[in-house]
């Protein structure tokens, strides 16, 4: 039916590019769609929840963890509720991965707490004898990435209407109000944490890589 075209290479081309272009319009247009909206009671991700993802991301957690429950009753009875799409749509990028190393993480903040969190990420045999996650003491000390995580926050909320500073979800304000917010959130993981590097940091003003990552994963219910 289309041989004619492999003899044409400019309406072929032609061709390619009308093909391309539709499935890159299918592709971003649902992102701006007024229908591609989470699920009721999904709240975008605070600016300190941003930058414990951003933490997560870089050190390549997504690698060895999915966050994506299939519909199995074996997966539903360890993980819980199976995933729904609207469930991701303030994901940019998703972290549904395609290996489990480690077990899912999609509702993790279910089930494991912030003392948890801090005594697996410094030593994860101490709570998981047979696991083979590597520590990340690196976490303890390097500080966390708040002003790029404000300005993805900004961005999202002007480029995809993400409802920041809308009632109900997260406030963004100006930098100097997220600044306020972040160390009031902050706070309430800091003081369930028994590393005494991470309070006086805290205390001086500096929120360390694993109080963000540990907010993070308290948001994944």
């Amino acid at each position: 039916m289309f041989s004619w075209l492999e003899k044409n290479p400019f309406f072929f081309a032609v061709f390619v590019f009308i093909v391309i272009a539709y499935a890159g319009i299918i592709e971003i247009l649902p992102d701006f769609a007024d229908r591609a909206r989470p699920i009721e009671g999904k709240k975008p991700y605070t600016v300190l929840q941003l930058a414990g993802r951003h933490v997560y991301i870089s050190n390549s957690c997504n690698a060895c963890h999915t966050q994506h429950i299939r519909p199995f009753k074996s997966e539903t009875d360890r993980y819980g509720a199976y995933a729904k799409s609207g469930e991701f749509a303030y994901d940019r990028p998703h972290l549904w991965g395609s290996k489990r190393t480690g077990p899912d993480l999609m509702r993790v903040g279910n089930f494991r707490t912030t003392d948890w969190h801090e005594n697996h990420m410094k030593d994860p045999t101490s709570v998981v004898p047979a696991s083979i996650m590597p520590a990340y003491p690196h976490m303890f000390s390097k500080n966390a990435d708040i002003e790029t995580a404000y300005a993805e926050a900004l961005t999202v909320k002007k480029a995809f209407n993400v409802p920041y500073d809308k009632e109900g979800m997260p406030k963004l304000g100006s930098w100097d109000e997220s600044k306020k917010i972040v160390m009031e959130e902050a706070k309430l993981i800091v003081d369930k944490m028994k590393d005494q590097d991470v309070k006086d940091a805290f205390e001086r003003g500096e929120i360390r890589e694993i109080v963000a990552i540990i907010a993070y994963l308290n948001s994944l219910k």
